[in-house]
């Protein structure tokens, strides 16, 4: 079997994989057997496919896809900063277990799979938010098309820089291990800063871009974003999902091997 069925996961039910114990190999099966990755791939065909059926022409699909290629960053920037690292959605009851699941159960266990991808009842609305009212007014149909087939490809992209970033693996390419080691800083170092997942572009224009550990001291709070126990006794909602206080550090996962 493979890697003892990739050491802690399920092929078939590509669950519970853990990423600080798999190698580049593993990760690959695991990530193009993901159902949530294959139904961003089945989404992004039929959305060229849609394309391809009401075709603006060369300049408004490139122009359309750049677009949103170019726009990508500065959303993810924003909605990571000031949506997931924010601390409204844990103050209140009906949004509480949306927050659990969208990122704070991420920096709880960084290198825990099934919670490194979001939910599709969550991704693919945002998803479609960025990309679709761009790409109508640039190309009616067949650009909002293009938009939505190209937005699902770059969160594709993203989302296996993102594994990579937790794997126990070095990468070859040095701008691979920058990017990781800038990521990691973000989730064992300090959580207000590096919210970028493949540039860092956007970090350095808001000023929230650091490069080593020597830049800031450490967080107390960068496993569990402020949601400590004294906010989980003000707001339990979280804990009570959780089945047990915020940790203050992921449990079971090995600290990442030359990363930083």
């Amino acid at each position: 079997m493979i890697g003892s069925t990739l050491r802690n996961g399920s092929l078939r039910t590509g669950r519970s994989f853990d990423l600080g114990k798999m190698d580049l190999r593993q990760l690959w099966i695991a990530y193009l057997t993901y159902p949530t990755i294959l139904l961003y791939i089945a989404l992004a065909v039929a959305s060229f496919a849609m394309l391809g059926r009401h075709f603006p022409g060369i300049l408004p699909t490139a122009v359309a896809m750049g677009a949103v290629i170019a726009i990508y960053p500065v959303a993810w920037y924003l909605i990571h900063r000031f949506i997931l690292h924010g601390r409204f959605l844990y103050r209140m009851k009906w949004t509480a277990s949306l927050w659990k699941r969208i990122h704070f159960d991420h920096h709880q266990d960084p290198h825990l799979l099934d919670v490194l991808f979001g939910s599709p009842l969550n991704t693919l609305p945002t998803i479609a938010l960025i990309t679709l009212p761009v790409g109508y007014s640039i190309g009616h149909l067949g650009g909002a098309a293009a938009a939505m087939g190209t937005g699902l490809t770059v969160t594709c992209i993203y989302e296996f820089f993102h594994c990579i970033q937790h794997l126990n693996y070095k990468p070859r390419m040095r701008w691979i291990q920058k990017m990781k080691q800038r990521h990691v800083l973000h989730h064992f170092h300090h959580e207000d800063g590096n919210y970028g997942i493949t540039s860092f572009f956007v970090d350095r224009l808001f000023g929230s871009y650091y490069a080593d550990a020597r830049a800031r001291p450490r967080s107390a709070h960068v496993f569990n974003l402020g949601y400590d126990l004294q906010e989980a006794t003000l707001y339990p909602w979280v804990m009570d999902l959780t089945g047990a206080p915020p940790r203050e550090k992921p449990d079971g996962a090995p600290p990442q091997r030359n990363a930083a």
